[in-house]
């Protein structure tokens, strides 16, 4: 990153922290419940729903790789976990306060898609006889980029990787797929391409939740990888997503339990802003360069902007370049 770009940022976050309506902002905590490996204790969304908040940074040997949301849900006759999570020690961690609420049985667990923190946990999980459930291509993404997911983690939580190692998913769906936890009935649907290969949300009609997983993002900028197709993810949103989703309680993929206005906001209004400014570049000839120095100001308070935004930027570029 460039001297330039990198005081342009610098400023961007500087002017959103002071004028943001949302007032001075300042990084979350390393650790919000240190006598566990999870990074918070789960809280409670609605009667028969909980969630453990991850942190909204990257993984980190103190956050203990917790850093999406754990959920579960309890039924009558079982309980049903969204997301294995990073390590096999990080399920037992959730799986002792899921005791705390209940002692139904686990059994399913539910990957909002194919990246480590969703799906590494699964060996945890396994050994409890829980079934472990996931898109099609959440299989593909793990096939392809597990082993380097859990060396990475390997190197960062050190001896907190103790027990993890890649299983198989024992159930692929490719659109829908609904399960009966015992008078309570919750649907598993991929809503069509979003953030990463296999992104699913898990609905709980009975109590108006839809745990969204990766779809919606709103306190952590969103990342864009190499092969996210914003255009897609964009037509998801509208044809899809937004009218299942707008007037239900959101469990996003990071961050608090909010309502669809404000993950609309943070998702599909970033990506139309971004996408309209690389547009304008595109129109008048820009290069890469000017991409990684568009204004994201108004989005500078989200965790991980200085890591992501000029990324973001450049990687919407590349790929429009080509629609």
């Amino acid at each position: 990153m460039s001297a330039r770009l990198l005081t342009r940022l610098k400023k961007a976050v500087l002017v959103a922290v002071l004028f943001s309506p949302m007032g001075l902002v300042q990084a979350s905590p390393a650790d919000r419940y240190p006598e566990s490996m999870l990074y918070s204790k789960p809280v409670k969304v609605t009667d028969n729903i909980w969630s453990a908040i991850g942190a909204t940074q990257y993984y980190s040997y103190e956050n203990g790789g917790h850093n999406n949301n754990l959920s579960f849900i309890v039924g009558e006759d079982a309980v049903l976990v969204v997301n294995g999570g990073a390590a096999y020690l990080l399920a037992q961690a959730l799986h002792a306060e899921i005791r705390k609420v209940t002692d139904k049985p686990v059994l399913y667990v539910v990957d909002e898609n194919g990246q480590s923190h969703a799906a590494l946990g699964n060996s945890y999980w396994k050994e409890q006889g829980a079934k472990i459930i996931a898109h099609e291509d959440a299989a593909t993404e793990i096939e392809q980029h597990g082993v380097e997911g859990l060396e990475e983690l390997g190197n960062i939580l050190k001896e907190q990787i103790q027990g993890t190692e890649l299983v198989e998913i024992d159930t692929l769906f490719a659109d829908q797929l609904e399960l009966d936890l015992g008078g309570l009935k919750v649907k598993l649907i991929h809503f069509g391409p979003a953030h990463s290969m296999g992104d699913i949300s898990v609905v709980v009609p009975d109590r108006n939740v839809l745990i969204a997983g990766d779809m919606a993002f709103h306190q952590r900028m969103l990342p864009v990888f190499p092969d996210t197709d914003t255009a897609a993810w964009l037509d998801t949103w509208h044809s899809r997503f937004a009218p299942y989703a707008k007037d239900m309680i959101i469990v996003p993929g990071h961050g608090d339990v909010t309502d669809f206005a404000t993950v609309d906001r943070y998702t599909r209004g970033y990506l139309e802003y971004i996408r309209v400014r690389v547009a304008e570049l595109l129109e008048n000839d820009g290069s890469l360069e000017d991409a990684y120095e568009i204004d994201q100001s108004p989005y500078a308070q989200l965790e991980t902007f200085d890591q992501l935004a000029a990324k973001n930027a450049g990687r919407i570029f590349e790929a429009m370049e080509f629609e």
